[in-house]
Order: C-alpha cells, then structure tokens, then sequence
C-alpha cells in the first residue's frame, strides 16, 4: 500500500491549519487540501479583535496567512485545489479523497471545510461586505458604538445577535419577511424585552446602498404583503439567516444531522466512520467562532493521532523481482505533480 498518507486534512480556516499544525509537530507529515478559496471565512474578514494573542487585534486574511505560514514550518504539505471526491475506505483500507481524476489516499483524514453564512443575495450585498455588511454580531458589533444597524432573521441566532448588538449600537431593527418568527418564545421575548430593539415586518431587503466613501448608509426595504419599499438608513446591517455546512462531498459517507452537518461522537471529533474526523464549523452550529474552530481543530488533530496509534500500518508483503525474499512496504507521503 504505497503512497498512503497518515493524515489528510479537507479544508483550512482555523480548523484545518490547526490540526495541520499539531498533527506536524507529531512528524505525521500532514496533507492539506486546503481549497481555492484557503483561509475560510476569515478570508473575508477585516478587523479581529477577539482572538487570544492579538491584543491589538488582526486583519482576517493576515491572521490566516500566520495560521497557515506557521504549519508549513512544520512541514505541513498544502494543494490549493478543491476536493472534491470521498471514499471511506472498508475494513481497515485508507480513505481516498480525489481532486478531479487525481487519488490520495490515506489512514486517517480531518474533514475541516467549514460552513458558509447564508446570503440574501441582493444588490449591495457583496460589494458592503466588511464596509457595513457583516454575518457575525459577535465578531463585528464594537465596530457599531452609538450606531443604528438592522439583523434581517427571525431565528433564534437573529435573537442572539440582535440581543448582543444591542449592547453596542444605538438602535437594532429586527427585519423579518413574516410577522411570526422562527426563534423560540423565550428567544424572542428576550429580543422584545431588551430596550433598544424594535421589530420591523413583513419586510424583506432588496437593496443595500453605500453612501460617497463606500461604507453602507442605508437598506431599500420591500413589503412583502403589498410591495410597498421604504428606505432605512442605518450603518451596519447583520445577516442572521442561517450557514450552510460544506459536507457535500461526504453526503451519505458521513453521518450528518438534518441540516448538513458532520456529526462527532460525543466530546471528541470522531465520525461514525473509522479514522475520519470532524473539526470546526462543519460540525458546529452552534458556537461558529475561530478559537473554537482552532480547539477543534487541535482536538481533532489529537483524536487522529491517536487512532494512528492503536491503528498501525500492517505492512504488505511484496516479492522484490527476481529474488525470493519478502519487503516490507512502506508508507509514503503521496506525490503530486
């Protein structure tokens, strides 16, 4: 069984450097696939401030490329190309993820492809991304002091981040596109409660526009009753519509929950599958923070350590031409042109 990895990673983010990063330090000589789009949602990120070891906080991408920079001194491999193929290997064989027509195999694999936030999709949306646009409240509200944003959702996560921006911004406007709310009652009395959020429905955004700098200064608002727009003016706006875990290569393979993601047994990272792993956003919808994705990620890089430990390689005999003799043969990192 030659050319078979110890450890595969699938994805980057906080999540997969990690693991990249502990799983190299233990000399298992760890392959990431890492993605086009590599460093995850923190690639689209400006400002963070809440991550342990930058007091003065650190620009999303740059924090990545340290991520990522500080995994490849430890030898950590990186392909910058989608997987985009998973085969569970049966019985004790290696796992296979594929790259187009292109095979690696390996012992163990680290499933780290995150979750991407849900987007309305409307004019403005992309363009004020990280300029007044933001799907994270956690991440982003001290930006918003003293300022009046909106959270369009109705969820429990609406809930959530409507009730710590509130702590921050002058005045959040709830938006929903129905007059009844998805959140749970204690939820949405909480949001009520809380002095400086007001509700707006049956509303949907069609349109976010920026003012001369470039940084988002209102919302075109549309009813969706009687079609009626109204424009709101505010300067940050929290999109709370939910995430879509990126576990579509592992659909059927991998037990996942109703929704998408990755499920893992109890306290540790493992999956219902033998030597495959789950870390980060992919399994968590709960939490979706970098340190967390970062300690799962180290948890994970643990648990497949671990299973290399009590699994070793069993090695195949091999006849060596024109002898009798047996070799062992080895386990090598894979090779790719």
């Amino acid at each position: 069984m030659a050319d078979v990895e110890n450890v595969i990673i699938i994805g980057s983010g906080p999540a997969g450097y990690t693991a990249a990063l502990y799983t190299a330090r233990a000399n298992l000589n760890p392959l990431v696939i890492e993605g086009f789009l590599w460093g995850g949602l923190l690639q689209q990120t400006t400002d963070v401030e809440n991550f342990p070891g930058y007091p003065k906080g650190i620009m999303g991408p740059e924090m990545m490329q340290d991520l990522r920079d500080q995994a490849e001194r430890f030898g950590t491999r990186f392909i910058t190309d989608n997987a985009t193929k998973f085969e569970p290997g049966e019985n004790g064989e290696p796992h296979t993820v594929w790259i187009e027509d292109e095979k690696f195999q390996a012992r163990s694999v680290i499933l780290a492809m995150g979750a991407e936030h849900k987007k309305l999709g409307v004019k403005g949306e992309e363009e004020l991304g990280g300029r007044g646009v933001s799907y994270c409240a956690t991440c982003d509200a001290a930006f918003y002091k003293d300022r009046a944003t909106i959270i369009v959702g109705g969820g429990d996560s609406a809930m959530e981040e409507a009730i710590f921006l509130a702590k921050f911004s002058s005045k959040v406007v709830i938006v929903n596109r129905r007059d009844e709310f998805r959140a749970s009652k204690i939820m949405l009395e909480r949001a009520r409660a809380t002095e400086n959020i007001e509700f707006l429905t049956p509303y949907t955004v069609s349109e976010f526009r920026p003012d001369e700098s470039g940084l988002l200064c209102n919302a075109i608002l549309r009813n969706a009753e009687t079609g009626e727009e109204r424009e709101l003016p505010m300067k940050g706006a929290f999109i709370a519509i939910g995430h879509e875990p990126q576990s579509e290569i592992v659909q059927g393979l991998v037990a996942t929950d109703a929704e998408g993601y990755v499920l893992t047994e109890g306290k540790s990272t493992r999956t219902n599958v033998p030597g495959v792993f789950g870390a980060g956003d992919l399994c968590d919808s709960t939490y979706r923070q970098a340190v967390t994705a970062a300690g799962s990620g180290c948890q994970a890089a643990l648990d497949a350590e671990w299973y290399l430990r009590d699994n070793p390689a069993v090695p195949t005999p091999a006849v060596l031409e024109g002898t009798g003799d047996l070799a062992e043969q080895q386990w090598a990192p894979a090779a790719r042109s």
